[in-house]
């Protein structure tokens, strides 16, 4: 019996791992999809095909012949894509954390009898497999909480920080406003607000603050307060509000001397470098779930910790890692029919099948992420 066939969309840092972790015990074959032949060279022993994602008849042509599709586009290109990939017909497990609503694309998928699990990375993701899970666990859930953040293992001046994603996609969760729920009712504030310091073994002092990272959650398990806060090393959300209220976050053409500019296109331009990961820079991913809830009449909290860092041994950043090798397991899952719920499917439903948060965590311990559970 031939191998199954797995096409992955995009060739970036993460898109890379995940398809190099797909192909590495033979199980599939695993080809790579984008329009960078650069992005593409870097993946050498892999099948790569050059294809323009950026329209539906490019993304059809790309995915010809999958069995399954992994999506590891940029968020701004995400929801087409996945689209596109639906209406081929095509089963997918999807990162790039597009900001359109993906139940959307529940009728479709269903009218095409296609798996769509979406958000399958590690925040949105594994935060929303374990609420999913403990949600079956428990007799009810009362308080949910993620609080998570990609950083470098150095901190250099001025941002301390570097994008291990897409750094566009960065600047969307400092610009989109954040949404949460307390007291059963949606709330919405700024993104960056609301900041707290919050201290980590191992790591220190790290300051949290609203993004919105909830999406599928407001709606999907019930709970009378939920929210996901991202974590920076101190001082960072206070350079990234200067910017954003100054205006550089702009996407409004300005006139400067005569000459259209936008303001998002030139901070790009300048700031992006700042952030890129250079070969062989360092860093980790930090992810604390809380659930509170009650189970037999009594009150319980159950939390998750995950500190895992950069592989010296494969050059793989942590928040490749983490994120990918969370898609990678899913795609796992999904190709050997351990979960085939069609249509729209956030990971909390996936969290939600028995025997699947299971699966999921041991796929991440094999590949040295490990979670922690305490009780109280």
């Amino acid at each position: 019996m031939s191998s199954k066939h797995i096409i992955v969309l995009g060739a970036g840092r993460v898109g890379g791992a995940m398809a190099r972790d797909l192909a590495q015990d033979g199980e599939f074959q695993v080809t790579v999809a984008d329009v960078s032949e650069a992005a593409l060279a870097r993946l050498q022993g892999l099948g790569t095909r050059k294809a323009d994602l950026s329209s539906g008849a490019g993304v059809a042509a790309a995915v010809a012949g999958a069995d399954l599709v992994v999506g590891a586009v940029p968020g701004f290109m995400g929801f087409e894509t996945v689209k596109a990939v639906l209406e081929a017909g095509k089963d997918i497990v999807d990162i790039s954390f597009f900001p359109e609503d993906p139940f959307l694309l529940d009728e479709l998928a269903k009218a095409n009898g296609c798996v769509a699990v979406m958000d399958c990375g590690v925040a949105p993701g594994c935060g929303n497999i374990l609420l999913g899970h403990m949600a079956n666990q428990l007799d009810r859930v009362d308080r949910f909480v993620t609080l998570v953040g990609g950083l470098p293992a150095v901190r250099s001046w001025p941002f301390e920080y570097q994008a291990g994603f897409s750094p566009i996609d960065v600047i969307e969760e400092y610009t989109r406003p954040s949404r949460y729920v307390a007291h059963g009712q949606e709330v919405v504030m700024p993104a960056l607000s609301e900041p707290e310091l919050i201290e980590f073994p191992g790591i220190g002092t790290l300051e949290a603050f609203n993004t919105d990272g909830l999406r599928t959650l407001l709606h999907t398990i019930d709970a009378p307060f939920k929210i996901e806060k991202t974590l920076r090393y101190p001082g960072h959300i206070e350079k990234m509000r200067m910017l954003r209220e100054v205006g550089f976050f702009g996407k409004e053409p300005l006139d400067v001397g005569g000459v259209k500019v936008v303001p998002l296109d030139l901070t790009t331009k300048l700031l992006f470098p700042m952030w890129q990961m250079k070969e062989g820079d360092e860093d980790f991913t930090i992810l604390r779930v809380i659930v509170e809830g009650e189970k037999g009449g009594r009150k319980v909290t159950h939390t998750f910790d995950m500190l895992d860092r950069y592989d010296r041994a494969t050059g793989v950043t942590s928040m490749a890692r983490t994120t990918g090798y969370t898609c990678t397991a899913v795609a796992r899952l999904v190709a050997s029919g351990g979960y085939t719920r069609k249509g729209i499917s956030p990971p909390e439903f996936v969290g939600r099948q028995p025997g699947a948060k299971d699966f999921v965590l041991a796929e991440l311990a094999q590949r040295g992420i490990r979670f922690t559970e305490t009780v109280a």
